[in-house]
């Protein structure tokens, strides 16, 4: 999977439930996705984006790893703000910005720097114990790909003992299911139910970042959601 910036909940399910994960930097980078920002709640209703901002000279060439933050920007404040109004509602407001400001107190000059912290500090919180792959840094030799379905299945096929590729749901279309079961891979895909959870409002906002998520739940019960899916 791509690198994203404190993904939704699907995302922490594939990390859990997947003896691998690898995170895939050596595409292009597509600017307004999800690797530099996410959705929380507005302080009323409806919800809002945070974003890390980047360097403006990453072209439309630039693969993911190369990606800039700029940090003369004070993002990493703006973002703390943006979410200091789950402190009337939320009740792990607490832990959840404790986590973030000890993520922040750190400098990224890159997006897939950033993205693996934040993953990793994240799966810490909610007691998964998982190691991430950055692909970039693998040094994995792989057979040369001639199709975008072809990244994972070269991937899997240079990995020893790869017997499996699980996907989200959503890119069932985006795969030749006949490649896999040729090259002896099982191609799953992972359809994740999204949990209603007490947002504290009216209309509930499905799929926002992983922080909202934290701020309404318990790590047991944020587990438990993690553990609500089907294999297609």
């Amino acid at each position: 999977m791509q690198p994203y910036f404190l993904p939704y909940i699907g995302y922490f399910s594939l990390i859990k439930h997947t003896d691998k994960f690898i995170l895939f930097d050596t595409v292009q980078f597509i600017r307004h996705g999800w690797i530099e920002r996410n959705r929380i709640l507005k302080p009323d209703n409806g919800w809002q984006y945070i974003q890390v901002p980047l360097i403006k000279n990453n072209g439309r060439d630039t693969q993911i790893k190369d990606v800039l933050i700029n940090n003369n920007e004070s993002w990493q404040q703006k973002i703390l703000a943006q979410i200091q109004h789950y402190k009337k509602k939320a009740p792990y407001y607490s832990k959840v910005i404790a986590l973030l400001e000890n993520i922040f107190s750190n400098r990224y000059d890159d997006i897939v720097s950033l993205n693996n912290s934040v993953l990793e500090e994240t799966l810490e919180y909610l007691n998964i114990k998982k190691e991430l792959l950055v692909f970039s840094r693998m040094d994995l030799n792989i057979e040369p790909v001639n199709a975008s379905d072809e990244w994972a299945l070269n991937i899997c096929k240079a990995i020893d003992g790869a017997t499996e590729y699980w996907n989200p749901q959503s890119g069932q279309s985006f795969f030749s299911k006949e490649k896999y079961d040729n090259a002896g891979i099982d191609l799953k895909f992972q359809k994740v139910e999204l949990t209603q959870y007490n947002q504290k409002r009216e209309i509930f906002e499905e799929g926002l970042s992983i922080l909202d998520v934290m701020m309404f739940n318990s790590v047991e019960e944020i587990n438990e959601m993690l553990d609500k899916y089907e294999l297609i």
